[in-house]
């Protein structure tokens, strides 16, 4: 497969078939592969690993048909030909890959996002808060941060505190509804 289209085609051709690489039991790329079979609607084998570097070695050697992985995991082995990039699960294209297109426009709704957050304790005052976001957005807005966390495959932004909660709160409806429907259980 080319594309997400072409690997949706070949997985209802072949259910059941193609194999797809998880670090684990419940873990985001599990998570990511379950959203994956509910929104295509197609039926992927997925075969787990104890832990990342043990999935992404057999994706690379072949041994694997597809995994989902971090940028900054991956970036490295499509820049140098050992992967092809099919797509990236955010809602834009990765200012690292500007080439590779998203799920969502094979897959429209489809949107899978690594973030990484600041917290604070509950009941800190919001003077608190309001200058740690301050600070945060000023330094992810300098030019050197901004470049080396692009050339690492980040895509950092500083969205406030209320749009921060409001990802958490929606990621947690979203992974729960996948959990769920996967029947995905703790071992």
């Amino acid at each position: 497969a080319q594309t997400v289209k072409e690997l949706v085609a070949l997985a209802k051709a072949r259910p059941g078939q193609l194999t797809i690489a998880a670090a684990g039991v419940g873990t985001p790329s599990h998570l990511a592969a379950e959203l994956l079979k509910q929104t295509a609607g197609i039926d992927l084998l997925i075969v787990h690993y104890k832990g990342t570097g043990a999935s992404l070695n057999d994706v690379v050697g072949g041994q694997v048909a597809m995994s989902f992985g971090t940028l900054p995991s991956l970036a490295p082995f499509v820049k140098a030909g050992r992967l092809r990039a099919l797509a990236v699960s955010g809602a834009q294209r990765a200012v690292s890959l500007p080439a590779v297109p998203t799920v969502a426009e094979a897959l429209p709704g489809f949107e899978l996002l690594t973030w990484y957050g600041l917290f604070a304790p509950a009941g800190t005052p919001h003077e608190i808060i309001a200058r740690l976001h301050r600070e945060t957005v000023k330094a992810l807005a300098s030019p050197d941060v901004k470049q080396r966390l692009n050339a690492q495959g980040f895509d950092a932004d500083g969205n406030t505190p209320d749009e921060f909660t409001a990802i958490i709160r929606r990621d947690l409806a979203r992974w729960q509804k996948v959990i769920s429907e996967a029947k995905i259980r703790v071992e």
